[in-house]
């Protein structure tokens, strides 16, 4: 299964979405890969901690050896790096991303991903892509390049106006490069139960029939210790609410 977490809204926890759900792939014993595409790279660092400042061989490498005719060529698969824990590997993020991203455009090279992740279709079990928060290059290879999309939401009026034309734009990817993609849903994020407004805005979605999952991801101060320790939730405390959400979300994916 290839994966992408997509918003075009940045602050809406993409990369918490990501290395959550891939951590519970790898901990359960299926072979996972997290790609991230975000020249910031909150997902690499999330996973891969110090560690991340010292990859040899990142995602910007990987688009590089693109662009130019070589005789010979890094294989994909040297592309994805051990991560600490079991099972859970990483395709590193650049800041040099930036960089190549009108190269890449004016190149035609918006189906090289999805080449990649073909080759790397025996290695891996699963596939977890973290995107820019912007329908950019790297966000339209990822969605041309997955099978299915996640849409983190984070309970707020200008979320929710964001999201009819999020789900438009993934209709037409979709419609013009990529039959096979699918919206899975729309993950709940940040959400507070006591508070009248989340759950207002999460009961007219349910009524517009937008494709809502049924697990809501809670607001807590846990993910930002999660965050610092470089250590995904399952890995940090495995009874918190919130891992337990995760893997309530995770499991009703996989099912």
């Amino acid at each position: 299964m290839k994966r992408v977490v997509f918003n075009q809204k940045g602050g809406v926890g993409k990369s918490t979405i990501t290395c959550n759900l891939a951590a519970i792939s790898a901990a359960q014993g299926q072979r996972t890969l997290v790609i991230d595409l975000d020249p910031q790279g909150n997902s690499t660092h999330y996973l891969l901690g110090d560690a991340a400042d010292a990859v040899e061989h990142s995602l910007a490498d990987f688009f590089e050896q693109t662009l130019t005719i070589r005789f010979e060529t890094r294989a994909t698969a040297d592309y994805a790096l051990a991560s600490p824990f079991e099972n859970l590997s990483v395709m590193a993020s650049s800041p040099r991303l930036e960089e190549l991203m009108s190269k890449l455009e004016s190149r035609h090279k918006i189906y090289k991903l999805r080449e990649a992740l073909a080759e790397l279709a025996d290695d891996f079990d699963c596939i977890y892509i973290d995107t820019p928060p912007a329908l950019n290059f790297f966000t339209l290879s990822a969605l041309i390049a997955a099978d299915g999309c996640l849409i983190p939401f984070d309970c707020d009026d200008f979320s929710r106006r964001a999201l009819y034309a999020l789900l438009e734009n993934v209709e037409e990817i979709r419609a013009d490069h990529n039959r096979d993609l699918q919206v899975e849903g729309i993950v709940v994020n940040q959400f507070q139960p006591r508070a009248s407004l989340p759950q207002r805005l999460v009961q007219e979605l349910v009524d517009e029939g937008l494709p809502i999952l049924p697990t809501f991801l809670s607001a807590s101060v846990k993910i930002r210790e999660s965050h610092q320790l470089a250590r995904p939730m399952i890995h940090l405390d495995a009874r918190h609410k919130l891992t337990q959400e995760f893997v309530a979300l995770h499991d009703h994916l996989a099912s």
